[in-house]
């Protein structure tokens, strides 16, 4: 494994490097920076402002229905006195002794509700009110009497239409000890001339003082419950965040000697797929340092041989010129060996990068002969072409004709003299068709899912190709370069057909490098 490698996983995931930052934080900024104690504290912080906005709104809507259940009350306490007064005021010869008794009546007869008061003035004058005992602000000589007396003297006239409004108009003034103060007023005539007032009047100051305690308690329960909620949610979160904290053990517990540890999946949503996303990357990663060592280890392998065989060579190599000449033709085969080798490693490595390809437009046809002519020249074969196309592509010349002549080298190694060998180019809607076809030896099943792996060979002829195993990877690599995809079809003892499907426009990516 090389070191950036090593340092990159050190870096990462080493578990002793974690383990060790941990203890380092302080119990403060361990539980404070956890996501868990973030979401709860933002959910109180809501939830306090919000039951700090809640409780006036609260407030305005129990005064609000405070005011409206009185109104409706002191309608209902009015229209029964008038349906009496109008009723005694058609009766003729009536005078202020009739009218006297006639309020006192009423006031006998009817009770007025709780913080009700009925308030009689008469010549502009206090009479009567029921209950006796009012309220400061309902007194004889309060400023609201005075203008009730100042308004309704015997001298000033209300005709009926003032008669209506007035009866209907609720008034409201404000008393620091007895609160709002609502009323309704009915002016009282003798024939014609204006001789006092019955009201109807309401102190909200004691339902109002309950409506506060109703506030007060409902702040409350509203802090206790918030509380409730917050110990409740603590403990809720903690469940529903306890994949985090296996996330975090299980991270801190790898290492590039133990890349198996998983999460168990349980249960669906966001948690279950992040489980699901980290056993993926786990995989990934995996996979990964798995190919890496392989191509360390298959690279040591292969450049090991011609190291050995240059080595022995060399020290065995004796003073005679013929003797000292094949070992110098020795050597520099397997220098040149080397030299392909290490070129086509660093060509797989190239082929991630975005300036691997050097795309230009490629006419078929000629393309196609092009093809046949160099195939030809790798070995005695029954060379045969087969070419429907017509038209262009965009794609890599030299990548292209370097993946195909791959892949028509790699079936002379495995074809007797004059066997078939089968170059094919075809065209369809969207797709070009490169295939190679030979009637060789085949491909085993269990073989054909690994051959496109960097240094495999197919087990019944591991050893006769002259390459390190890197050919097929190459050609895969190239495909997918051009956003195409390779496909094999091969039977043991019947031959193998490997198929380069790519597209007539390679990826955007490509084209906008």
């Amino acid at each position: 494994m090389s070191r950036s490698i090593k340092e990159s996983v050190n870096t990462e995931i080493n578990p002793m490097q974690a383990h060790s930052e941990a203890p380092n934080r302080s119990w403060w900024h361990q539980t404070f920076g956890e996501v868990r104690t973030r979401i709860l504290l933002l959910y109180a912080l809501l939830m306090l402002c919000f039951t700090a906005i809640s409780i006036p709104i609260f407030r305005s809507f129990l005064f609000a229905n405070v005011d409206n259940r009185v109104r409706l009350d002191l309608q209902k306490e009015m229209n029964s006195f008038r349906e009496g007064y109008e009723a005694w005021e058609q009766l003729p010869d009536q005078s202020i002794e009739d009218l006297k008794d006639y309020v006192d009546r009423f006031l006998a007869e009817e009770l007025p509700e709780d913080d009700n008061y009925f308030i009689v003035l008469l010549d502009g004058e206090f009479y009567r009110s029921s209950p006796a005992a009012l309220p400061v602000a309902l007194r004889p000589g309060s400023a609201l009497l005075e203008n009730w007396e100042e308004d309704y003297q015997p001298s000033k006239y209300h005709n009926s239409a003032n008669w209506v409004e007035t009866s209907t108009i609720y008034r409201k003034i404000y008393d620091p000890q007895s609160g709002d103060i609502l009323y309704l007023i009915q002016p009282l005539e003798l024939e014609g001339q204006s001789r006092g007032v019955f009201a109807v009047v309401h102190a909200s100051g004691g339902e109002r003082a309950e409506a506060l305690e109703a506030v007060y308690i409902f702040g409350q329960v509203a802090i206790v419950i918030v509380l409730i909620t917050f110990v409740l949610a603590w403990l809720g979160t903690g469940q529903l965040l306890a994949p985090m904290r296996t996330l975090a053990a299980t991270a801190r517990s790898i290492s590039e000697t133990d890349l198996n540890q998983r999460i168990d999946v349980q249960g669906s949503g966001e948690m279950a797929e992040l489980a699901d996303t980290f056993n993926a990357m786990m995989n990934r990663i995996q996979d990964s340092f798995n190919s890496q060592r392989n191509f360390i280890n298959d690279a040591g392998h292969e450049l090991r041989t011609p190291i050995t065989i240059i080595r022995g060579h060399l020290e065995l190599m004796g003073d005679e010129p013929e003797e000292r000449q094949e070992t110098l033709d020795l050597v520099l085969d397997e220098l040149d060996r080397m030299s392909r080798f290490v070129n086509d490693m660093i060509l797989l490595a190239k082929a991630e990068r975005p300036d691997f390809l050097h795309l230009e437009t490629i006419e078929l046809n000629s393309f196609a002969e092009e093809l046949f002519a160099k195939a030809q020249a790798l070995a005695d074969r029954d060379w045969q072409l087969k070419n429907r196309a017509f038209g262009t592509m965009v794609g890599d010349r030299q990548r292209l004709t370097g993946a195909i002549i791959n892949l028509a080298q790699n079936a002379t190694q495995h074809t007797p003299p004059n066997s078939l060998i089968q170059l094919g180019v075809a065209v369809t809607k969207s797709k070009v068709l490169f295939w190679v076809r030979d009637m060789g030896e085949g491909i085993s099943p269990s073989d054909q899912e690994r051959i496109f792996e960097r240094f495999a060979r197919a087990a019944n002829s591991y050893r006769r190709s002259e390459g390190a195993g890197l050919g097929l990877a190459i050609v895969r690599a190239i495909a997918e370069a051009h956003g195409g995809r390779i496909e094999l079809v091969s039977q043991l003892g019947v031959g193998s057909t490997f198929t380069l499907i790519l597209p007539l426009e390679p990826p955007q990516e490509r084209v906008s490098q």
